[in-house]
C-alpha cells in the first residue's frame, strides 16, 4: 500500500483493534474460529475488525469465509495467490490492517481470545508488544502437548537462547502475538522470512531494537489434527533459525 493512502487511512480510522487469522487449508476449523473470536469481542468495547488471510487454500477456505462474511460484518477475507507461507500471510494483512492494535492468532483457535484482555492491559501500561507464553505459571494448558512434542519445543527453545539469544522469550511459538501498530509495521517492514519461522525473526529484531515485549498467560489447548510432521518440520525449522541467525549476526 502506498505509505502516503496508509497515513490517511489510520488517521481517519477509530479502529481499536485489527485481528489477522493466517489460514492454510483451513475450511473445516475456520468459521468456528471466526465466531468464537467474534462471541468474546461482542462483550467488550473495542471496535475491532478480524481479517482472514487465505494462504493460497486448495480446500475451499476462502469460498467459506466469503459466504460467512455477510452475516459478519466486521470480517474481511484476503487470499493470497498462492501458498507463501504464514509470515507472509500476515504481512499481507497487515497492510489491511486499521487497528491501533494488530495482531494475529492461529486458525485452528488454540488459544482463547480472552487473553486480549491482558493484552489491552500492558499495552496500555507501555508495552510495545504483547505474547501469548504457555511457560508462564498462570498459563492454563487444557490439552497438553504429546511427549515427543514437548521434548521438541524444549529443544527449539534451547537453540532460540543459544543462537539468537532469545532467553528471555521462551515461547516464541505461540501463534498469539499483538503489537502497537507502528511498532508491529516497523518490525515486518525488517523481517524478511515468510516461513513458520517468522514469528522468530520478528522477535529478534524487536529485542533488538529495544522494544518492550510483555508475556502474557493464555488458556491453550493441543490441537491433535496438527500438521508439523516431527521430522521433516524439525529439518525445516533448522535451515530456518539458521538462516536467521546468518542474516542478523
Amino acid at each position: 500500500m502506498d505509505p502516503h493512502r496508509r497515513a490517511v487511512l489510520l488517521r481517519a480510522s477509530r479502529m481499536d483493534l485489527s485481528v489477522l487469522i493466517p489460514a492454510f487449508n483451513e475450511r473445516s476449523r475456520i468459521v468456528g474460529t471466526i465466531d468464537g473470536l467474534r462471541s468474546f469481542l461482542a462483550s467488550r468495547p473495542w471496535e475491532h475488525e478480524i481479517i482472514v488471510v487465505d494462504d493460497g487454500s486448495d480446500d475451499g477456505t476462502a469460498e467459506v469465509v466469503a459466504e460467512a462474511a455477510p452475516a459478519r460484518p466486521e470480517v474481511r477475507c484476503l487470499r493470497s495467490d498462492r501458498n507463501r507461507g504464514k509470515g507472509a500471510a500476515v504481512r499481507l494483512g497487515l497492510e489491511a490492517a486499521r487497528g491501533r492494535v494488530i495482531g494475529f492468532i492461529d486458525a485452528d483457535d488454540k488459544t482463547d481470545a480472552a487473553a486480549l484482555d491482558e493484552v489491552f492491559r500492558v499495552l496500555s501500561s507501555g508495552a510495545d508488544i504483547a505474547i501469548g507464553d504457555r511457560t508462564l505459571p498462570g498459563s492454563d494448558i487444557r490439552t497438553p502437548r504429546r511427549p515427543y512434542r514437548e521434548w521438541g519445543s524444549a529443544q527449539f527453545r534451547r537453540l532460540t537462547r543459544w543462537w539468537l539469544g532469545l532467553g528471555e522469550l521462551p515461547d516464541t511459538q505461540c501463534g498469539f502475538k499483538f503489537f502497537r501498530a507502528p511498532v508491529m509495521r516497523g518490525l515486518f517492514e525488517a523481517a524478511r522470512v515468510d516461513g513458520y519461522m517468522f514469528d522468530v525473526e520478528v522477535l529478534l529484531l524487536a529485542t533488538r531494537a529495544g522494544y518492550s515485549i510483555a508475556r502474557v498467560p493464555v488458556r491453550w489447548r493441543d490441537d491433535p489434527d496438527s500438521r508439523f510432521r516431527p521430522l521433516s518440520g524439525s529439518l525445516r525449522n533448522l535451515r530456518e533459525l539458521r538462516r536467521i541467525r546468518r542474516m542478523h549476526r
